[in-house]
């Protein structure tokens, strides 16, 4: 049985907030993350966006891709920042885009792989029969407290992935997964912002469990990097997922399309999605893609995908990855503060 993606779509805000921009209130040296972490500027949801809204705009343009909502069976969002710690984002999209009420849905999270984790969740219940087709959506509004290294990055995006027995743009040949429980990032219940735990952040977390994930997928496909086209690592800076790819042998013209975070930050759980995304936009039938997500705490999702097509019948059907981010408007950081409700006042 095969199985893939039949329809996809992105979604990222428009506001933006320069690295130098938030170094000037910080009094810290913007070069550090220009040019140490590959971070040029990020995404800044809108004071009405959220999560669900950013979700409900990536499965829009999924279904103008021609995903038909009457025929998803199973709707599950990936994210560490639901607007709700008890009533769920997915059922909030189905409404927005006319799915249901047939249908199951759910609430994922695992750090920066939630996207992925549905993703498999969604190929589960498709290959069972519990559903004709199924949408996994990778949505974040990421945190970062004020002056801590994350503010930086943390960026708002997200993009969603319809997948399916039939139709397929991509077929997905093989997906596999390595978790450990490695304490290198978290949120605790009711605080407004995540942790990280330094020394566990670099090669205990993302890499250990990038390269682990990646080597297992190239050995049970008996592939090597130069036999695919495009590379999409996690990316929560433009730094680590380039050094990944050099690492395992993917050189620098198979991530540029994919590699969306120097530009826009870091998207959480819609990093990886967002950046496949982009790849799908631009792949041409025959492509082969790699990608390999990571959340903390910590585990990677990798899949094997090879395009076919059916692609160049969708991909002008609704707007691409790179035109959302090339399409910014710039804020200064105290409309930043405003719009990320790091300013509390009280009416």
């Amino acid at each position: 049985m095969k199985l893939g993606i039949s329809a996809y779509g992105a979604y990222v805000p428009r506001y933006r907030i320069k690295v130098d921009e938030i170094a000037k209130v910080w009094g810290d040296d913007a070069d550090d993350y220009k040019n140490g972490l590959m971070v040029m500027e990020k995404s800044v949801p809108d004071m009405d966006e959220d999560t669900a809204t950013i979700s409900v705009e990536a499965a829009r343009n999924a279904l103008l891709r021609g995903a038909d909502p009457k025929k998803i069976g199973a709707i599950y969002v990936g994210s560490e920042s639901h607007p709700y710690a008890v009533k769920p984002t997915a059922t909030i999209v189905a409404a927005a885009i006319g799915a249901g009420p047939k249908m199951t849905a759910s609430d994922f999270e695992f750090a920066c792989k939630a996207g992925t984790a549905a993703i498999q969740a969604c190929m589960g219940v498709v290959a069972a029969g519990i559903a004709e087709t199924a949408m996994a959506i990778g949505a974040d509004t990421s945190q970062g407290a004020p002056g801590d290294a994350l503010e930086y990055t943390a960026a708002a995006g997200g993009a969603a992935l319809v997948i399916s027995k039939t139709d397929h743009i991509a077929v997905i040949n093989h997906t596999c997964s390595y978790t450990t429980d490695t304490p290198d990032f978290w949120r605790r219940e009711g605080a407004d912002y995540p942790r990280h735990g330094g020394r566990f952040t670099g090669d205990p977390g993302y890499f250990k469990h990038v390269l682990s994930a990646s080597k297992m997928m190239l050995e049970s496909q008996g592939t090597k990097p130069g036999d695919y086209d495009y590379a999409v690592f996690h990316q929560p800076n433009g730094k680590f997922p380039t050094r990944a790819a050099h690492t395992l042998g993917f050189t620098k013209e198979q991530i540029k399309q994919g590699l969306t975070c120097p530009k826009m930050g870091n998207t959480y759980s819609g990093a990886s999605m967002v950046g496949l995304s982009a790849v799908l936009d631009v792949a041409k039938p025959g492509d082969r893609i790699f990608v390999t997500s990571f959340g903390s705490g910590a585990g990677s999702d990798s899949f094997d995908i090879t395009v076919t097509d059916r692609i160049t019948e969708v991909q002008d059907l609704a707007p691409k990855t790179w035109d959302y981010i090339k399409d910014a408007k710039y804020i200064d950081y105290a409309i930043y503060a405003k719009h990320k409700g790091k300013i509390n006042v009280d009416h």
